[in-house]
């Protein structure tokens, strides 16, 4: 966790992938290739399965960060200490327990996503979706019910 700036993704593809712990963003290969700056304990760069283990390709948004102490967005977003680089907003799911358990061996700090911010989202997408589907059969009900009457 340094101040040596992190990879830029080499592209804004389907290839991106999100480290679990740190929120780093990177190409696939960009991790395969020199793991992630600011987790070298993972050693995705010496493991390749461990790019898939530790890493994700379903985050929401992504931030650059030049300047990680100085950033309330970087702070507010909890990677003010780590390297400069691009870093997601959220991701949605939490590191395999044996990655926590390695973190926690490190020393270093892993905070899991908050119940799933994603599926958060979706429940109430879901749920006001649902409330407009039963207000216009609850108003085509009524519709009918009146037409009945006028007959």
């Amino acid at each position: 966790m340094g101040s040596a700036p992190a990879q830029i993704p080499t592209s804004f593809g389907h290839e991106l992938r999100a480290c679990l712990r740190c929120r780093l963003v990177k190409t696939y290969d960009q991790f395969r290739e020199s793991g992630c700056e600011n987790c070298p304990f993972f050693k995705m760069d010496e493991d390749h399965e461990r790019v898939v283990d530790c890493t994700t390709p379903n985050f929401n948004g992504i931030i650059s960060v030049m300047e990680p102490s100085r950033s309330w967005a970087a702070r507010w977003l909890r990677v003010g200490r780590f390297a400069p680089g691009c870093y997601t907003l959220a991701v949605s799911e939490a590191l395999p327990e044996d990655l926590q358990n390695l973190c926690e061996e490190e020393h270093v700090q892993y905070v899991p996503p908050k119940r799933d911010a994603f599926s958060k989202m979706r429940e109430s997408e879901v749920s006001k979706k649902g409330k407009k589907t039963n207000e216009a059969k609850e108003g085509m009900g009524r519709k009918r019910r009146l037409e009945d009457r006028g007959r």
